[in-house]
């Protein structure tokens, strides 16, 4: 009975189940394909580990433009945390980013701190990272 219904069904892509390597976070450049891929398919599990064991301060580039966003994981949130709402929202939030196409982003690491890190210390880096990469006054940066 099952094989007749399937059998009406075209076959639309084989994918490998496979778990993929973790580049690294000095390595992990997604887009917003990946970045929803990685959020929920078994073959990223290990991403999502490495991920969740880090707060830390990320960077997302508008493709169409070059434009560029700073943001962090502090406080009780992981990186894995921050990145599910854009990979959910394609926003997560952020005023600068509602009006972009999520399409076009893409997402990387510029630095992580170990979870028992004080605030402050990421605030601290997050503020030097939209001062070196300017993008309070050139990119998608508000504050």
């Amino acid at each position: 009975m099952y094989g007749i219904t399937a059998a009406g069904y075209r076959v639309a892509e084989v994918a490998d189940a496979r778990p993929l390597r973790f580049p690294g976070f000095d390595r992990l450049i997604v887009d917003r394909v990946q970045l929803q891929a990685l959020t929920r398919e078994h073959r990223y599990t290990g991403w999502r580990t490495a991920l969740a064991s880090v707060k830390g301060i990320y960077l997302i580039t508008d493709t169409r433009d070059g434009r560029q966003y700073v943001g962090k994981a502090d406080g009780a949130e992981t990186i894995l945390q921050r990145w599910s709402e854009y990979a959910t929202t394609g926003h997560g939030g952020n005023v600068e980013l509602r009006g972009l196409d999520p399409a076009t982003l893409r997402y990387s690491i510029l630095r992580v701190f170990d979870p028992a890190t004080p605030t402050r210390v990421i605030d601290e880096a997050e503020s030097h990272f939209k001062q070196a990469l300017d993008t309070r006054k050139h990119g998608l940066n508000r504050n």
